[in-house]
């Protein structure tokens, strides 16, 4: 079966209880130039929702801003097959929310690449390596 690189409204995750949510109760590792939490969930109808961000605090024009969360979803996108298998196999579903944290706006090249090791590392995490060796982990990238 042919795979496709969408990014379909049901796989945003929005909501502010389902954000709150995950910002409380769900992990967190930091991979520059991405913050990462994500949480398990019951099963919902798409394996993955994913909301992306980038800080008014560091890029106070609107144009930078949307430019960073453009690339963000881009490069999930095109990456995100192996973490939908994963949860898929499993039988669960995730939620993640990916914050830019960089000063600057980095080339898509960077941008994408980064983000690979983002899904890796999630999909380590759901494999049951602990905590601290995720940290290990995002500190050796």
């Amino acid at each position: 079966m042919e795979r496709r690189n969408t990014f379909g409204k049901e796989e945003h995750l929005c909501g502010k209880t389902a954000i709150d949510e995950l910002y409380k109760t769900g992990e967190c590792f930091f991979l520059y130039p991405f913050r990462t939490q994500y949480k398990e969930v019951p099963q919902e109808s798409v394996p993955v929702r994913c909301l992306v961000n980038a800080p008014k605090r560091r890029f106070k024009h609107a144009v930078d801003r949307n430019r960073l969360k453009r690339l963000m979803r881009e490069a999930y996108r095109k990456n995100k097959h192996a973490l939908c298998e994963t949860m898929e196999q499993a039988g669960t579903t995730m939620q993640i929310a990916i914050t830019y944290s960089g000063d600057k706006i980095e080339p898509q090249s960077f941008v994408e690449k980064r983000m690979r090791k983002v899904l890796e590392q999630i999909i380590q995490g759901k494999d049951g390596a602990n905590p601290e060796q995720r940290r290990q982990g995002a500190e050796r990238s």
